[in-house]
This record gives structure tokens, C-alpha cells and sequence, in this order.
């Protein structure tokens, strides 16, 4: 157990090494001419990092920026570049602050003017600058609903980003007539341009008539400004960007199954559009690890069976948590007694909800360790408390800012032996609940 453990860190650490933003970047970069002088706009969690390698390969041609990143993702100063740190995953008055220092920016531009625009997951709660009649509070307000009712990020940011004034394009048309070329690392499922960081330089898809479908899908309370702008049509064209895409949960997932062949298991990336509520996730996670025994099943061991994406959390409790660790934790009993299998999900931010953590790790003695301690499985997802739980036991995966945001990773690590509770339908009655 100890060498699938060591293993599952060195997969995660390699998968997200192998997906920091100054390559991706760098890539971007090669073949575009900017002809003079840039200014730069930076947002999201891996803002600083992306734009620190901009400024050390275009050097003094970055004549002004602003970078607005995560609290604690700012790694140092950038030369000719202001730095402001904001909250996530809800805005907070330093994400208004930062951003109108961005719009100051681009109001400044002028035709043959070049914005360098840098965009990455996180990008929604830290690039905020309300619409009139909305305030920072109707803000936070709608944010903390749609989080609470396990609304999926595209629907989050559909709703969101029709109050906002940078969202939607709105800030590549605040920028016109200069031109805008926009590098982009996602964090969403399928690339979607207007849902990556709500679409801040991408014409909008959605319509009104699907954003009041998701206010009666999860009855959001919403004032009357908020009723009128969400009813407003957002902009369907943008003609000054040029976008590039560089990074994203496909390439984690490749990355991931590149370092487990390298450790000897075989390597299956079962998705990279993983899009469902956390602990059903988990479930099926563990269920798919019983079957990997070989025989009439598609697994052999040992084997490393590969899923990315973004899974939901409804809240319903009180307690602390995300949804990687509440991931990790609901497959915790249906792994119960394989002493050869290791389940893991993490964020490749390094923080999963509000909290310190990556994500989490389940393993065949999770569900006795957590009984142990007098731990219910049951009555710590009733009350979101999957951290404390995951502590308690030392499940927890810790890895801190790592300055890039490319979704989140899943892996079912399978060893070479076939234990007896992995056959069908044994380990549920071997097992008994924690």
C-alpha cells in the first residue's frame, strides 16, 4: 500500500508539473507578431505565472499590466506589471479593485494598440466589476446559490456573468479598437470560450431564455436589477481577439497516464468530461476498481484507469470540504479490504473548495481507520465534512498553490495483486459501513 501511495503522489505531482502554464505559454506565443509596444491583463489563479513568463520572453516590450490572482499565488514583483492578490472561489472589494485598474487599462488603448490578455481558471470571482444596480453582495449572494445547489461551472458562469460588466466580452469590447490576443488555460469541460472565466474576451452562446431556465431549474431568489440584466442579451460577436488555447483537463489526463506507464501500470483515460455530483463519482470509482481484476472485465493489474473533469457538490451540511475529498471519501467503503488499490482526486490548483487541501485519497483501510476513530461515512457526507474526516485518517493530499488550474484529476490505481474483494459484488458484503 505504501508503494501505490508513493506512486499516486508522484502521478499527481508529475501530471501537474507537467501542466504548469510558462510552456503552454511560451507555445502560444511563438509564431504571433506584435508588432511594438504590449500591455498586459493577467487573471486567474495561475495569472502570476503566466504572466511573469510573458514579461521574461517579450522583456521591456511589455510597457504596462495588471495581474489579478488568487491570495497567496503571487510568487514575487513583475517588472512594469501591478500585482493584485483577490478572493476565490467568491469576488471580494480587492477583486473590483483590481479589475478596474484592468478596464482603466484597456480604456487607455487606442487603434494599433495590443493587449496581451492572459486567462486561466478562477478568472470568474477574482475579474468582477458589477453591472449598475448590482452590488458585491448580489454578487457573493448568487455565487454562494449556485454553489449550494450543485449547479455545474458553465451554469454558474451563465448566470454570473450577465451581471457583470468585463464578463460576456464585454472587456474585449471595453478594449476595442486595439486589438486583444487572449491565451487561454482551461478549466472547463469541452474549452468553451465564453464559460472559461465567464468569457471575458469570447462571444457569448448562452441566451436569456437558458439563463432564466436555470434560475427556475434551481429557484434562485434574485432582486429586480438582477432580473433585468439577466433578461438583457449579452454580446454575440467580438471582432478585435484572436484566442489561443493552450492547456487543459485533456492534457492533465494525458500527462497522468504518460507518468503511471512509466511506473508500470497500464494506463486508461476513461474521460476527461467527468461532470456529475462528487460522491456518486466516488462510488462508481470504487465499484470500477472491485471489477479491475482481469477475466471477463476490460482491467488487467496493474493498471491506472484515468478521469478527468469536475464533479459537483450539493450542499447540504454544514461542514468543510470539496468535492475531490468528498470524492475520495464515498469511494473509501467500496474499496474496503483491497489492500492493493488507491483511489485519488485533486485539484490541479492545489485547493479544493475552502480549504487547504488538493484533494483527498481513499484506500482499502480508509473505511476501518475512519471507524476507528468513531467516524460515519454516511453522517460526514450528510453534513460536507469530508476534510476533517480525510484528516483525521491522513488522507489528505496537501500540495499547496502550484500556480496553474487545469481542472481536476481522478485516478483508480490498481497494484499487480487481485485481491478477493475485488470480485462482483463481494466487497459490499464484506464491508461493513464505517
Amino acid at each position: 500500500m505504501d508503494r501505490l501511495r508513493k506512486d499516486a503522489k508522484k502521478i499527481i505531482e508529475g501530471a501537474i508539473e507537467a501542466n504548469m502554464p510558462e510552456a503552454a505559454l511560451l507555445s502560444a506565443l511563438e509564431g504571433h507578431d506584435f508588432g511594438g509596444a504590449v500591455s498586459l491583463v493577467a487573471i486567474g489563479k495561475a495569472a502570476w505565472r503566466m504572466a511573469n513568463s510573458a514579461r521574461e520572453n517579450l522583456g521591456g516590450r511589455i510597457k504596462n499590466g495588471v495581474v489579478i490572482t488568487k491570495y497567496d499565488h503571487a510568487m514575487g514583483e513583475i517588472p512594469g506589471v501591478e500585482i493584485i492578490e483577490a478572493g476565490h472561489p467568491l469576488p471580494d472589494e480587492n477583486s473590483i479593485r483590481g479589475t478596474e485598474k484592468a478596464v482603466a487599462l484597456a480604456k487607455s488603448l487606442g487603434a494599433g494598440d495590443e493587449l496581451l490578455f492572459l486567462i486561466s481558471g478562477g478568472g470568474s470571482a477574482l475579474f468582477e466589476m458589477p453591472l449598475p444596480g448590482i452590488t458585491l453582495g448580489d454578487m457573493i449572494n448568487i455565487n454562494d446559490q449556485l454553489l449550494a445547489c450543485g449547479a455545474d461551472i458553465v451554469e454558474i458562469n451563465m448566470i454570473r456573468k450577465r451581471l457583470s460588466g468585463v464578463k460576456a466580452g464585454r472587456f474585449a469590447k471595453l478594449c476595442a479598437p486595439a486589438r486583444v490576443f487572449a491565451v487561454v488555460l482551461s478549466d472547463v469541460i469541452g474549452n468553451r470560450l465564453d464559460s472559461i472565466a465567464s468569457g471575458p474576451a469570447a462571444p457569448d452562446k448562452s441566451t436569456s431564455e437558458e439563463a432564466m431556465a436555470i434560475v427556475r431549474k434551481y429557484d434562485l431568489s434574485l432582486t429586480d436589477a438582477m432580473k433585468e440584466h439577466i433578461a438583457t442579451e449579452t454580446p454575440k460577436s467580438i471582432e478585435n481577439v484572436t484566442t489561443v488555447i493552450t492547456g487543459s483537463v485533456d492534457t492533465l489526463c494525458r500527462s497522468a497516464a504518460e507518468i503511471a506507464r512509466g511506473l508500470g501500470y497500464a494506463p486508461h483515460i476513461l474521460c476527461a468530461e467527468m461532470n456529475c455530483e462528487a460522491r456518486e463519482a466516488g462510488r462508481l470509482a470504487a465499484a470500477i476498481a472491485r471489477q479491475a481484476d482481469g477475466g471477463d472485465y476490460s482491467f488487467s493489474r496493474p493498471c491506472a484507469l484515468i478521469m478527468g473533469g469536475e464533479t459537483v457538490v450539493r450542499l447540504k451540511g454544514k461542514g468543510k470540504g470539496g468535492r475531490n475529498q468528498e470524492f475520495a471519501l464515498a469511494a473509501a467503503r467500496g474499496i474496503a479490504g483491497m489492500d492493493d488499490t488507491v483511489i485519488f482526486s485533486a485539484g490541479s490548483d492545489g485547493s479544493d473548495g475552502p480549504t487547504d487541501a488538493a484533494g483527498g485519497f481513499a484506500d482499502g483501510k480508509t473505511a476501518e481507520d475512519l471507524r476507528a476513530k468513531g467516524i460515519n461515512i454516511d453522517e460526514v457526507l450528510r453534513n460536507n465534512d469530508s476534510h476533517h474526516a480525510l484528516k483525521a485518517v491522513d488522507r489528505l493530499i496537501i500540495t499547496g498553490p502550484t500556480g496553474t488550474n487545469v481542472n481536476d484529476i481522478a485516478v483508480i490505481l490498481c497494484g499487480a495483486s487481485s485481491p478477493a474483494t475485488a470480485r462482483p459484488r463481494t466487497a459490499d458484503k464484506g464491508a461493513r459501513p464505517a
